[in-house]
């Protein structure tokens, strides 16, 4: 008999059946979109649309649109390469390394958790290839044969091991979301009316049949994806920060980006998972599906990454002080108490102060502050990005050089327009594609409270007796259950 906790919070509500997962979450995309997804994709596309303007004068008229000077060479489009591509690690943590380690509750959130990282990672590339400044002769890049002449490609420079470790990442990540994808196309597909429908998701299931062997090839393959996923959650964030390591500019010679950048980009992206599971909780209505035990554990693993990264920004000023280097000594002084103050004001208020309210329970399980809460933590990472890159470069070595920064509109509207482009993206697949995986959600549906305990024989009579059945509700579950008492 399985053991069924009477404490811990059910990861599905509302008494649901497997007919019940499979209508809920197949109607929304069977149906015609709410007035709040159409609002929602307006808004979206108005700021796609600053994207395409932006893009089109950086293309057109070089990256002498942006703000960068001879100095500040790197900005805006590398601060915003670098927190794009941190908030693509929360897929692949919640999709790889939960799923190894069965936790359970990963089951409401990997499905979108996985489209973020994708479409976060198409967000993050467009930077590195408009800053080439000649996009059309990106293909340079990759290491082709040998057609142009003696030039080769620098296979020593960190920029490079980002074109592989970016590339590498977004193939995985694309083949692990499609895979856990297929079995409900085909619950869409035996459901569809529609001939373009129909034959639409037919495609995309890949004829699936639902045969015990498909179902051990696709848990195989999952696992076999989540194990090759797990080490690039740790190695791409730690490439990135290799562009920065790697120099001798004051404030990136130090040896704990690594780490920090990987606890920084875990930290920012369930930031981001949440602030997208809580408009989706509201557009599609899942209150039942995305429960706040949900909520409060994405809640406490930000909590725990916000204090590492303020570990981590304390120890930048203890190597600092240790290494007794006037020049490292003067960059945190100078980022702390310098033009840039603001910033880093901004960056430790965000990130190291606010998450410690998730200590609260009133908090943590809070709809609305932890919607405001996410919100905070992802602008605080983009301002850690920012004093990264620009407080260690608009101060060099020799004083003449010295130079502030100041975005210009362009630089805002490519920023302002990524928003637009990740979000018209993710909105489009919560409305096609199942939002939720139904197929493990069904698996864990005997796990939750609300649908009551493994049928055991000796109290099969007296629950029979005692408990008669309710509309939508298994006759074992506790029908009164109040899981906040």
């Amino acid at each position: 008999m399985q053991h069924v906790s009477s404490v811990r919070e059910p990861l599905v509500t509302g008494g649901k059946t497997l007919h019940d997962v499979t209508q809920d979450i197949c109607y929304q995309v069977e149906a015609k979109p709410n007035i709040r997804w159409m609002a929602a994709l307006s808004v979206a596309l108005f700021f796609l649309g600053i994207f395409f303007y932006s893009v089109y004068r950086t293309v057109w008229y070089g990256i002498g649109e942006w703000g960068l000077n001879k100095t500040v060479n790197w900005a805006w489009d590398i601060t915003n390469f670098v927190w794009w591509v941190g908030i693509g690690h929360a897929g692949t943590l919640i999709s790889a390394v939960l799923l190894l380690f069965r936790q359970k509750w990963r089951s409401s959130i990997n499905r979108a958790a996985e489209a973020m990282t994708i479409f976060a990672v198409i967000c993050a590339a467009m930077f590195p290839v408009l800053h080439m400044g000649r996009p059309w002769l990106a293909f340079w890049v990759f290491p082709l044969q040998n057609t142009f002449g003696s030039l080769w490609v620098n296979f020593n420079s960190p920029l490079l091991w980002d074109v592989f470790a970016i590339s590498t990442y977004f193939t995985v990540s694309l083949v692990f979301w499609y895979i856990g994808l297929i079995p409900d196309f085909a619950s869409i597909r035996d459901r569809a009316k529609g001939t373009i429908a129909k034959f639409s998701y037919s495609m995309l299931s890949f004829g699936w049949k639902g045969s015990a062997k498909a179902w051990s090839r696709y848990e195989t393959v999952s696992l076999i994806l989540a194990g090759v996923s797990t080490p690039l959650v740790l190695s791409v964030h730690t490439i990135v920060s290799m562009d920065f390591a790697t120099s001798v500019v004051p404030g990136w010679h130090t040896t704990i980006f690594p780490p920090y950048f990987v606890a920084g980009a875990i930290f920012s992206g369930f930031a981001m998972v949440l602030t997208l599971m809580l408009i989706t909780r509201v557009v599609f209505r899942l209150e039942d599906y995305i429960t706040l035990e949900h909520i409060a554990l994405m809640n406490k693993i930000m909590m725990v990454t916000g204090s590492i990264v303020g570990v981590a920004y304390i120890t930048e000023f203890f190597i600092a002080w240790y290494s007794q280097v006037e020049f490292e000594q003067y960059a945190f002084i100078n980022r702390a108490t310098g033009p840039y103050w603001w910033a880093y004001a901004a960056m430790m208020t965000c990130n190291v102060i606010t998450p410690q309210l998730v200590w609260f329970r009133r908090v943590r399980y809070s709809i609305p502050l932890t919607f405001i809460l996410s919100i905070i933590v992802n602008i605080g990472m983009w301002f850690e990005r920012f004093v990264i890159i620009v407080t260690s470069l608009h101060r060099d070595y020799l004083p003449s050089s010295w130079a502030m920064f100041s975005p210009s509109i362009i630089d805002i509207g490519l920023y302002v327009g990524t928003l637009g482009l990740f979000f018209t993206l993710f909105l489009l697949f919560a409305k096609f594609f199942p939002v939720i995986n139904m197929a493990e959600i069904k698996t864990i549906l005997k796990y939750t409270v609300d649908n009551g305990p493994t049928y055991n024989p000796e109290k099969a009579h007296t629950a029979r007796v005692a408990q008669p059945a309710t509309h939508g509700v298994p006759a074992s579950a506790p029908v009164n259950y109040n899981k906040h008492d």
